[in-house]
């Protein structure tokens, strides 16, 4: 059997955010029986999209709430001083603890470099 990879996915990034995440992760799932996923995002949008894709309950999903986002303009400095509570941020965060082994982010590149260096370091050499 082959070993679970959890992916923490930021389900509010991008243009068009839960509409798309959702699905994409639901097929993800489908498509994977080793991936386990972590959407994180506002909870109540989250939980509705996944009623609308048909996908109320998936065992292998579970959803990390958070109560900011970054918008795709959003300055670096502003997005790393005052978002410390945005979807971006707590998924980076589950890959620091070791809750998920990835993230995933179609939200600020810019953000999501920042924060990532951040919070995840680089490593040595």
């Amino acid at each position: 059997m082959k070993e679970s990879v959890t992916i923490s996915l930021d389900a509010m990034g991008g243009d068009h955010g839960v509409t798309v995440v959702v699905p994409a992760a639901i097929n993800m799932l489908r498509r994977y029986e080793d991936l386990q996923v972590i959407l994180v995002g506002d909870e109540p949008q989250i939980t509705q999209q996944l009623k609308k894709a048909g996908a109320p309950e998936q065992p292998r999903l579970q959803i990390a709430h958070a109560t900011q986002t970054i918008a795709m303009d959003e300055p670096v400095a502003q997005a790393l001083r005052f978002k410390k509570n945005s979807s971006m941020r707590v998924a980076i965060n589950l890959v620091q603890s070791g809750t998920a082994q990835a993230c995933v982010s179609a939200g600020n590149t810019g953000a999501l470099m920042a924060t990532a260096r951040f919070v995840l370091k680089t490593l040595a050499g």
